[in-house]
């Protein structure tokens, strides 16, 4: 009798990491994010305008016909994840998603939009390994899961790494919702044969690891802004021909306590993440799930100068702030408040192991030592894993775990859950 499968609340996207506005290729992290207006009105990509190839204007055609459906407005969160997943259409639908050192071939000649950690250096996934491997066999399992697996390069590396730590994994699940980055996955995973596997739903039950890094931050979000008196929801409508936000009153709120917020505020709001945390404690029966992403506990995300949160777009190692524009083109992503996350997990019957920036985990995990095996490029890569100015710092690990007796190795120094 086949089991019984749960979908997911809602699509882990694949990893998303990109550069500092106005810098070159090569950049590896997403602008901290300060004083920011909220994007202007862009134009509606049309098949006939010449502002976007077809893909685009398809893409526009279809979300205007969605908001005149809903009324002229859709809330932003609609909008994010129809530019993001659209089967066909969508960034992360397509199937040519520019992210990750292309091989050789036409792509190789257009470059990518981004990089992230487990492309730019093979030595990110060794020292994930340790903990992966200490987490395995605390829970006497060997299966670990990956949520959006982008171009595979978690995987090619983690599974090898697993095997010289003596810690052989059975079977490598991937779920991934975009069916073009799945077939970019398998061609790249190939040589392990049956050892990965494709789903698209969870199981009843989960014993092992869980991993999704950069997941969390393309998961559609929630805009609320704030004039001074009153919150409203920003959604997106259509006006003059032209993508445009547009604000409607609502019950929605940031987080009680946070504040205070000046007017002409935009923040988000997380609730998918959220449910996507607790649907995945629904089905962990014993094991370890880790989160690597950038973002902030709630008293940093929040805070009274982030006037126009935490929204972003990347294209081509370059940042904007026009989420409107290009749709289906560009990445859009938001931090994650990893504060709602150990709050969502704790309310699902998860226990927060551990939570601290990825340079403390890294080198907890040994990267260190490692890296004196690595030559002069290879360090240099390594190296923007762990400066606070690249990677270190903005990027946070947090680990969730049941039924386990573990002090995770990754969080052995300079824990930080205190601060969620």
């Amino acid at each position: 009798m086949a089991t019984q499968q749960t979908p997911l609340p809602a699509p882990p996207g694949a990893a998303t990491e990109a550069g500092t506005a106005g810098q070159g290729p090569g950049v590896t992290k997403p602008a901290p994010h300060t004083d920011r207006r909220s994007a202007s009105a862009a134009p509606v990509p049309t098949a006939d305008s010449g502002t976007a190839d077809s893909v685009s204007a398809a893409l526009a055609s279809r979300l205007r016909a969605d908001i005149d459906a809903a009324g002229g407005w859709i809330g932003f969160d609609r909008f994010m994840h129809q530019a993001l997943y659209t089967p066909g259409l969508g960034y992360y639908a397509r199937g040519d998603t520019p992210f990750g050192h292309w091989p050789a071939g036409p792509r190789a000649a257009i470059g990518s939009d981004f990089v992230t950690a487990p492309e730019l250096s093979p030595w990110f996934a060794r020292a994930l390994a340790v903990q992966v491997a200490q987490a395995l066999q605390a829970a006497q399992a060997d299966e670990v899961w990956e949520f959006g697996a982008g171009s595979g390069a978690l995987a090619a590396a983690l599974l090898p790494a697993l095997d010289a730590l003596g810690c052989p994994v059975r079977r490598y699940t991937v779920i991934e919702v975009s069916g073009g980055l799945r077939a970019r996955q398998q061609a790249r995973l190939a040589a392990f044969g049956d050892r990965v596997q494709w789903v698209d739903t969870l199981p009843p039950a989960l014993d092992g690891v869980a991993l999704g890094n950069e997941v969390l931050d393309a998961m559609p979000a929630q805009l609320l802004a704030f004039d001074g008196r009153d919150w409203h929801e920003r959604g997106v409508a259509v006006h003059d021909g032209r993508f445009a936000f547009a604000d409607r009153p609502t019950s929605l709120r940031p987080p009680e306590g946070c504040g205070p917020f000046l007017p002409g505020t935009q923040t988000e709001i997380q609730p998918q993440t959220q449910a996507f945390v607790a649907t995945l404690a629904r089905h962990l029966r014993r094991g370890l799930a880790l989160f690597i992403d950038y973002g902030f506990p709630q008293d940093e995300f929040y805070l009274p100068q982030r006037t126009g949160g935490t929204l972003m777009c990347h294209r081509a190692h370059r940042a904007d702030t026009d989420p409107l524009s290009d749709v289906g083109l560009k990445d859009i992503t938001v931090h994650v408040d990893f504060s709602a996350i150990a709050v969502a997990a704790q309310d699902a019957g998860l226990e927060v192991a551990g939570y601290t920036s990825q340079a403390r985990f890294l080198i907890n995990c040994g990267i260190v030592p490692m890296m004196a095996q690595a030559d002069t490029r290879e360090r240099v890569d390594a190296l923007k894993l762990l400066n606070e100015h690249e990677m270190g710092e903005l990027f946070k690990v947090i680990a969730l775990v049941r039924g386990l007796d573990i002090d995770p190795v990754g969080f052995c120094q300079g824990d930080r859950t205190h601060r969620l």
